[in-house]
């Protein structure tokens, strides 16, 4: 039976919300089949891209990618023995970054997945996406009041891809792991950053760029708790013959790729209700006669990137970033590419990186790279724009992926209410005071004005109420039925300010404690931030569930 994964469903993904709480979907079992699925698709694609096989292409990208995803990881760590040619692969990715446990889950996926179906497992590092921060939100201060001390490992730099980042403070990097224990000591006495850190400094002195020392630090950790998998740079990618000839191939068409792109990205606008132009990701623009394409584009001595934009000029495609570079390929939309492609590989040797844009990204990881993408769930979300494109612009069903995330929580004992109870308090508080302010009549029983005096002052206030309130409406008296409404409200508030002050003092007491809890309760956490144990009851679950 054939097995459909990319339902309209998927856009209804949700992180689970209990901690140790996991979400793979379609379920682990179907994934042998799964794989069997896509490569057998696979196997049978007819489709010429620009004088080359898309089936042919892709079988010979998947040797080269081994290949070299081998002699890359082996450089920092053992690699299983070389596959057999035909072997499976399993494929998934992601920015070279501390990140969360949720996301590391997916990489023992992998692995577990590999050992059960005798496939090749290989991550990503997504290379070309630039560094933001070199710092981690580290929680510290007490149980009642938390607080979050951004810790720096790096002094910052412009924003640039990882790929080209150089380490800028070696001693900033060394020093971090001792003070990030500082800060969370009072929540977890033994962070795995005890035994993960002096692998990061270790990779330093092999490596100067900062993604890649990250990055292997944490590819050796999974090695040292049995996760089997090969990892490689997007930037090493990039350099594949199957990767100019698929780049090639997009800019000889791109009015038509164009097309299908902003068609797929409006209709998952419209499908999901976003009215934001930047989500899922932006439309590619015009600009005159120069189209933009789903690349970026730097160069090597001014590493910031840039949108590429392209357009068609007799026989040759001219590529530019609209900030002085131009350049120029022999290739149209129906001839062989062969030229195009020998000359788009020499521009790495002039310091020119071009490197594909997030949808493209996963497009190219799917069609040519292996027979099974595992996902995060925004991932997952994106790549049903994905989906779109490749039906619409290649004409074949897209390959089936897998959606693969957990939620694991800081084990910090006594935490505050959950959020769901807290911020239902809150509310009613809010309900309350509101009450206090229109309503004040309500409150005034017997025992809060029970001295003459001031029953005196408040029935008459009452009655006053009552009877505007009982009054109809209408244009003539509606502002001075509104304002006498509004100042018999106001004179009764002297009498209510006991259990206004109450009712304030548990907002903010309420409010204290929906801030602690959504930092503690927080899964957003860098990995190397919780406890070993933790940790490994949660990234062994994939092996155990699969009998790997």
């Amino acid at each position: 039976m054939k097995l459909t994964c990319h339902a309209t469903d998927r856009r209804h993904l949700r992180a689970p919300r209990e901690d140790q709480g996991v979400l793979v979907d379609p379920p682990l079992h179907l994934a042998g089949d799964l794989i069997e699925q896509n490569a057998a698709a696979a196997a049978a694609w007819d489709y010429d891209l620009s004088g080359r096989g898309l089936a042919e292409l892709a079988a010979i990208a998947r040797r080269e990618l081994v290949q070299q995803a081998r002699q890359y990881t082996s450089q920092y760590r053992e690699v299983p023995p070389a596959p057999d040619p035909g072997t499976r692969i399993v494929l998934a990715g992601h920015q070279p970054q501390l990140f969360h446990p949720g996301v590391w889950f997916k990489d023992f996926a992998l692995s577990a997945l590999a050992g059960r179906h005798a496939a090749v497992a290989v991550n990503l590092a997504i290379d070309s996406d630039t560094i933001k921060t070199a710092s981690l939100r580290v929680p510290g201060g007490t149980l009642s009041q938390p607080l979050l001390e951004t810790v720096p490992f790096d002094r910052p730099t412009d924003e640039i891809p990882y790929e080209e980042r150089s380490i800028v403070d070696r001693a900033c990097l060394a020093g971090f792991g001792a003070k990030a224990q500082r800060v969370i000591q009072g929540f977890v006495p033994q962070p795995l950053l005890e035994e993960f850190w002096p692998r990061v400094v270790a990779r330093s002195r092999e490596t100067d760029k900062l993604g890649e020392c990250l990055a292997q630090a944490r590819h050796v950790q999974e090695g040292h708790w049995g996760a089997v998998t090969l990892e490689l740079p997007q930037s090493r990618i990039c350099g594949l013959a199957a990767f100019h000839w698929f780049t090639c191939h997009l800019l000889a068409r791109l009015p038509r790729l164009w097309e299908e792109y902003n068609r797929s990205v409006a209709e998952y606008r419209r499908a999901n209700h976003l009215r934001s132009v930047s989500h899922p990701v932006p439309d590619l623009a015009m600009d005159q006669e120069w189209l933009e394409a789903p690349f970026w584009i730097w160069q090597q001595d001014n590493p910031r990137r840039r949108r590429l934009f392209a357009r068609a000029s007799g026989e040759e495609i001219l590529l530019t970033d609209r900030k002085g570079l131009e350049l120029r390929l022999p290739l149209t939309a129906e001839g062989d590419a062969a030229r195009a492609v020998e000359q788009l590989a020499a521009l790495a040797g002039r310091g020119i990186k071009i490197r594909t844009r997030a949808l493209v990204t996963t497009m190219f990881a799917r069609l040519f790279l292996g027979d099974l993408f595992l996902h995060g769930i925004g991932g997952a979300k994106y790549d049903q724009v994905t989906d779109s494109i490749i039906a619409g612009f290649f004409g074949i069903e897209p390959p089936c992926y897998m959606t693969v995330t957990a939620t694991l929580r800081l084990p910090i004992p006594g935490q505050a209410a959950s959020g769901s109870d807290a911020r239902e308090t809150a509310r009613g508080i809010e309900r309350r005071l509101r009450e206090l302010d229109f309503h004040p009549e309500r409150f005034l029983d017997g025992a809060r004005a029970a001295d003459a005096q001031s029953q005196g002052v408040i029935q008459p206030l009452v009655h006053e109420k009552q009877r505007w309130i009982a009054t109809p409406s209408t244009r003539e008296n509606a502002k001075a039925r509104c304002q006498e409404i509004r100042r018999v409200n106001q004179s009764l508030q002297p009498w209510l300010e006991a259990e206004r002050r109450q009712l304030l003092a548990e907002r903010e007491a309420t409010s204290r404690a929906t801030r602690a809890d959504a930092i503690l309760s927080s899964r957003d956490f860098a990995f190397c931030l919780y406890p070993e144990e933790k940790l490994r009851s949660l990234l062994e679950r994939p092996g155990l569930e699969l009998g790997v």
